[in-house]
């Protein structure tokens, strides 16, 4: 019998979809990941300190206008990013994401004005944007539908525990040598080396998307391929049960990440702790929260997604409210452990959840559109957080972001499809 032009086009496309079958690239591209997480830790203990030791900024809504400017660019990089690797191939968008940030140690290095550091971090929110949105999504085309969960963790653990070692070190280089070079110099090795295994080692994985969907629409209803760009928004932020929770959880997840990016430091050192223990407190809630997730993301595939993230919320939100009531270096390790805890429960179940429902096609841009509203939340973190701050001080912040996540649960518990396999949920 004559082959189909489709299936022409699929014999000559064909990709092994599998965590086995891609072992090689898929562990580059964890260790690429690594490395943009890194990219974004050399800021997390030294900036804010920035902020209120170099350029003086009192109010804390002023002193947080980097997380904001990071999070809206990183946000609207997001959306971008699936969009054009679908157009153009995820390998071109991750390289133009390594490149946008080589500027970024240097501004923060030699900047010699706030605007300035913010300026920097519009370009490393375009960066990571770009860089950590295609790596999510490569990581799903190799994967394929069955280890989603496992893929998910082991990409966001390597990405955060790139966040928390870079955080822990550059706090030791900070108290040892001072905030600026040092700490500024680690980011730009990593983004060094992030560019070259991008552009000498990572292969494109487009073909295994197109893999997937073509045994995806043989199996399913041929309209779900057929969207618009727009429609994906709209289904995703909107419509579709399973996508519009994990959108909302994904923003205020990352709403008090935020929180506890900008304030949390300023609370530690305001209370009487020094730089180094301010630093093992920003490296903790990470590296628990990037450790927690290569067992939670493959949990996921196992027990489905929706209940690692309604628990996850509350957990998350049980470690803010001790902060938020402590004053102790003990106390705030536990609040910091809770709060990776949480984090890492809800992390990869909230991209694996997105996988699990949205089609091969148009998976991409779905992908964008969740981190859209996930990275979002930084912004909004970064306003809520700073004026409350302002006006009411640091603890009473913490409280009301601790509820507005509690809070946060409770919606996906009651809007959250369950699925007995997460890889056969479909669109209601």
């Amino acid at each position: 019998m004559a082959r189909t032009k489709a299936e022409s086009v699929l014999h000559s496309t064909r990709a092994a979809l599998g965590l086995r079958q891609n072992l090689a690239q898929f562990m580059l591209l964890v260790a690429v990941n690594a490395l943009v997480g890194g990219t974004l830790g050399q800021e997390r203990t030294v900036l804010p300190l920035l902020a209120s030791q170099t350029f003086h900024l009192d109010l804390y809504t002023s002193a947080l206008t980097y997380i904001l400017a990071f999070g809206l660019s990183k946000a609207a990089m997001n959306y971008f990013a699936g969009t054009l690797s679908d157009r153009y191939g995820r390998k071109p968008v991750l390289i133009t994401g390594w490149l946008v940030a080589i500027p970024v140690p240097l501004m923060l290095i030699y900047g010699p004005s706030w605007e300035r550091i913010v300026a920097a971090n519009v370009l490393l929110g375009i960066s990571q944007g770009l860089t950590w949105s295609t790596a999510v999504i490569m990581k799903m085309d190799l994967t394929g539908p069955k280890q989603r969960g496992l893929a998910m963790g082991l990409n966001e653990a390597a990405g955060y525990l790139g966040v928390a070692v870079t955080a822990l070190a550059t706090g030791y280089i900070a108290s040892a040598y001072g905030l600026r070079p040092g700490p500024f110099l680690l980011g730009a090795a990593y983004i060094a080396l992030g560019l070259g295994l991008s552009v000498l080692t990572i292969r494109e994985t487009h073909h295994h998307a197109k893999t997937e969907a073509f045994q995806h629409v043989s199996a399913h209803r041929k309209a779900d391929a057929c969207l618009t760009t727009g429609q994906v928004f709209t289904l995703t932020s909107f419509k579709d049960r399973s996508l519009s929770a994990a959108s909302q959880a994904g923003l205020v997840n990352n709403l008090n990440d935020g929180l506890a990016w900008g304030l949390f430091p300023v609370l530690f050192v305001t209370s009487g702790l020094n730089v180094n223990q301010v630093g093992i407190l920003a490296a903790v809630y990470p590296a628990v929260w990037g450790a927690g997730q290569l067992f939670t993301g493959a949990a996921s595939d196992r027990w489905g997604r929706k209940w690692f993230i309604v628990a996850g919320m509350i957990v998350q939100a049980a470690g803010l409210a001790i902060v938020a009531a402590s004053h102790s270096f003990g106390a705030w390790l536990i609040a910091a452990v809770l709060l990776g805890l949480g984090t890492a429960m809800v992390y990869p179940a909230l991209l694996a959840a997105v996988g699990d429902v949205a089609h091969p096609t148009w998976r991409a841009r779905s992908v964008g559109v969740y981190r859209l509203w996930r990275d979002g939340g930084f912004a909004v973190g970064a306003l809520l957080s700073g004026l409350l701050a302002d006006l009411y001080g640091i603890p009473a912040a913490i409280a009301t972001v601790a509820a507005l996540t509690a809070a946060s649960g409770l919606v996906v518990a009651v809007r959250m499809r369950g699925s007995d396999h997460p890889a056969r949920q479909k669109l209601v």
